[in-house]
């Protein structure tokens, strides 16, 4: 009887998803992408909050940073830190700023590639951070599911930007987005069904 009533309430606060059932429409719960056609096609109508996105990418610099920079000015516009962890290149101050990140509340941590995800777990388990970014060379399941669980744990809206030769491995990572030649195809979305078919988006 006791599990019953823990499942229920687990269900009721959608600790759990049930498989193949869609999200209730108008649940809004995510943060926007700023991207119209990727919040309506989302479950939570935007980037999943309290847990892990993972963008899989052909190489650095195949459009992840326009589809992200949306979000991330609107977070820093309201006086929200965005972290950066171990970035592949230092992010060029003009862009970002022209992109409308208040760099003020931009912050970067720099880290050796053994200490990146550590670094990327405490910054989500923080409680002080909108979103936090970081670029894991490997990261396995269970490496990627303490980010999932520490992203929930903080409030935070995780972002892990791996090789797509990832694609094919399991990953608990809330939604899953893989970057190919003319757009986005998402792979998993918690709550729902992936959407068919490529998200073209406008850069």
């Amino acid at each position: 009887m006791g599990r019953e009533v823990a499942l229920e309430s687990m269900l009721a606060a959608r600790t759990l998803w049930h498989a193949g059932r869609q999200a209730v429409a108008g649940g809004g719960n995510g943060e926007p992408t700023g991207h119209a056609a990727l919040d309506v096609s989302l479950p939570q109508g935007g980037w999943p909050r309290r847990a892990l996105t993972e963008l899989l990418l052909p190489s650095v610099g195949a459009g992840e940073l326009s589809l992200l920079l949306p979000a991330l000015a609107r977070m820093t516009a309201s006086g929200a830190r965005v972290v950066l962890v171990a970035p592949p290149c230092l992010p060029y101050a003009p862009a970002w700023q022209a992109a409308g990140i208040d760099l003020a509340m931009l912050e970067v941590v720099e880290a050796a590639p053994r200490q990146a995800l550590w670094a990327q777990e405490q910054c989500l388990r923080s409680g002080a951070c909108a979103a936090v970014l970081g670029w894991p060379p490997g990261g396995d399941e269970r490496a990627l599911r303490r980010l999932q669980v520490a992203a929930d744990a903080g409030d935070c809206c995780g972002f892990v930007l791996r090789d797509r030769r990832h694609a094919c491995n399991a990953s608990p990572a809330a939604l899953r987005l893989l970057a190919e030649e003319d757009g986005w195809r998402v792979l998993k979305c918690r709550g729902g069904q992936p959407p068919a078919g490529l998200m073209r988006l406008a850069h």
